[in-house]
């Protein structure tokens, strides 16, 4: 070989390489764990918030999504807080003790019941807005459990409105009387008891194996995600009014802080724009997504579709009412939070101007825009935390 063209070859071959170990070291890669099954809603969620992730980040920050395989729902605080994943899917209500200030105010979404009517199909979008906003510049309780958990608040999503959603039809008081409810959260626990149901804690991923042995008899879920977790396969009947409320306690990008604190100041602000989009997607979504989970439900599986009796719609309302005061009283009780009175005084009027700023939102894009204009925008990603 000629030295001269044998020298000059390994050089090139070192400075590609030099190049190539540059590129690698400079773009670091974050594991996304989330407890749905590839194919859902909040799969494809996280795919496209990943995708936000590098675009803002000028890729220099890439995450791979696990849907459903990392970490499952119950196993995913403790995976975040010990650094098994740099960014997780949490459901705060699988967690009572370790999050009582984001979970209060998750247990109050009922309360979107006693709204006027302009809150009708828009509930999910309205109560995200107030959340975030809520969270990141009012709740110190909040970002201090979250801190507590070595994690690092920076996005929230809801569902849509719930449903029972049966093996048997239930629509009336007398119906709910006896019954076995799967509830995702205390408040509709406290429901199902004040009517004489028996609630029962299940995680999402063994809701339709309970309903299709018959261990629960309805299941207290959104449309969507009743083909998200394969619930539908094992539904007869859903009232499609009842309960109501939305399941509000998904911090769904929470980040590890160690990850947080090494990351600089325009990567966790591209991380905050990319939640913007996820804490939109997913609520929009679900509302869109409802109408046709319930059309194909009775069209195509032969699922009969109800309303609920007078008698139930007006108990419920009631319940709602009176259920502030309990859960503030019991976030007192039994996880010490004292100013729950306040929290939820100060989170009512944020609520309601959150139902007039997404009136006109019509895309997931629009309302993506609404939330980092009005809210992600505003955190200072120097400071946020740190």
């Amino acid at each position: 070989m000629n030295l001269r063209k044998g020298i000059t070859h390994t050089l090139s071959a070192a400075l590609v390489a030099g190049c190539l170990g540059s590129t690698s070291v400079s773009a670091e890669t974050l594991r996304y764990a989330l407890g749905y099954p590839p194919g859902s809603d909040s799969a494809k969620a996280a795919e496209h918030y990943a995708d936000m992730v590098k675009e803002y980040s000028n890729g220099e920050l890439n995450v791979r999504v696990y849907p459903l395989s990392l970490l499952n729902f119950a196993e995913t605080s403790a995976g975040l807080r010990d650094g098994i994943t740099d960014i997780g899917y949490l459901l705060s209500p699988y967690f009572p003790a370790e999050y009582p200030h984001t979970n209060l105010l998750a247990e109050a979404a009922m309360q979107t019941q006693l709204l006027d009517e302009s809150v009708q199909g828009k509930e999910g979008p309205a109560y995200v807005g107030a959340l975030l906003e809520y969270i990141f510049f009012h709740c110190d309780g909040c970002n201090n459990e979250f801190k507590a958990q070595n994690q690092v608040f920076t996005g929230m999503a809801s569902s849509s409105n719930y449903m029972l959603n049966c093996n048997t039809p239930v629509t009336s008081v007398a119906d709910l009387r006896g019954k076995r409810l799967r509830a995702a959260g205390s408040q509709w626990s406290r429901w199902a008891t004040g009517f004489g149901a028996t609630p029962v804690t299940l995680s999402g991923n063994d809701a339709m194996e309970a309903l299709s042995q018959g261990v629960v008899d309805c299941v207290l879920i959104s449309a969507p995600d009743l083909e998200n977790l394969g619930i539908i396969e094992a539904t007869t009947n859903i009232t499609t009014d009842m309960p109501g409320g939305v399941f509000a306690g998904a911090p769904i990008a929470n980040t590890n802080m160690d990850t947080w604190r090494r990351l600089s100041d325009d990567q966790r602000r591209a991380m905050l724009q990319a939640s913007a989009h996820i804490s939109a997607e997913i609520p929009f979504v679900y509302h869109a997504r409802e109408a046709d989970v319930l059309e194909r439900a009775s069209s195509e599986m032969g699922i009969k579709l109800h309303k609920a009796e007078p008698d139930l719609v007006n108990a419920t309302r009631e319940f709602v009412r009176g259920d502030m005061t309990v859960i503030a009283q019991y976030y007192k009780d039994r996880h010490g939070v004292q100013n729950g009175v306040e929290m939820l005084e100060e989170f009512r009027p944020i609520l309601e101007k959150w139902v007039g700023l997404v009136q006109d939102v019509d895309s997931k894009e629009a309302l993506a825009e609404v939330y980092w204009t009005e809210v992600l925008s505003k955190v200072d990603p120097s400071k946020h935390g740190l």
